[in-house]
C-alpha cells in the first residue's frame, strides 16, 4: 500500500474526490481526513485521522522493538555470564527473558516518543490545515497510484498531491500508518 496526501481547499472538493476514489474501488476505510474544521468529517462522512495516521507512532514502535530486543539479548548474555547462572536452561532463561524485556521496553519507550513526532506530510501542511484546508490521507495499492493521481489532477488541478519520499523515510521524519 502507498499513502497519498491530497491537500484540498475545502470540504466540497474533499467530498468530490472521495466519490471519485470510491468509483475506483477505494472505500472509506482507505481515506482519512485531517482538518481544523470539525464539520469536515461530518460533511464528507470520512474518518477523522487518528494518532496512528498523523504521527510516527507505528514506525517508532517497530524501531523500538527492533533495537530493544537485540539489545536485551546482549544484556541478558552479559548478565548470565557475569552472574554465572547455573545450567544451560538457566542461562537461556535469563537471555530470552532479557530479550523479551528489551523488546517490550523498546516498544514502550519509542511509542512514547513517536506519538509526539508528527507525520512528515502532516507537519508540512499544518499551516494550510489551520487556514481551513483539508488534508486527505489515502491508502491505495501501488498499482493504482498513477491512475489515481492522473484522475485527481485532471478533475481537481488545484489539489496538491504528495507521498512520503525516500529521503523522508530514511530520515525517519514520521510516517503515519
Amino acid at each position: 500500500m502507498q499513502r497519498l496526501y491530497f491537500l484540498t481547499p475545502d470540504t466540497q472538493t474533499t467530498a468530490n474526490i472521495t466519490e471519485e476514489l470510491n468509483s475506483l474501488g477505494l472505500t472509506q476505510a482507505h481515506i482519512h481526513v485531517a482538518s481544523s474544521n470539525p464539520r469536515a468529517w461530518q460533511e464528507t462522512g470520512l474518518k477523522k485521522a487518528t494518532l496512528l495516521q498523523t504521527t510516527d507512532t507505528a514506525d517508532a514502535a517497530r524501531r523500538g522493538v527492533m533495537i530493544g530486543a537485540p539489545l536485551g539479548l546482549v544484556v541478558g548474555s552479559i548478565a548470565a555470564w557475569i552472574l554465572a547462572v547455573p545450567g544451560p536452561m538457566g542461562m537461556a532463561g535469563v537471555i530470552v527473558g532479557m530479550g523479551i524485556f528489551g523488546g517490550l521496553f523498546g516498544l514502550w519507550a519509542s511509542t512514547l516518543i513517536g506519538v509526539s513526532v508528527p507525520d512528515a506530510k502532516v507537519k508540512k501542511f499544518r499551516g494550510d490545515i489551520r487556514r481551513g484546508a483539508v488534508l486527505m490521507m489515502v491508502d491505495i495499492p501501488e498499482s493504482q497510484e498513477d491512475e489515481v493521481v492522473s484522475l485527481i489532477h485532471r478533475h481537481h488541478p488545484q489539489v496538491d498531491i504528495e507521498k512520503i519520499t525516500r529521503q523522508e523515510r530514511q530520515h525517519a521524519e514520521g510516517r503515519g500508518q
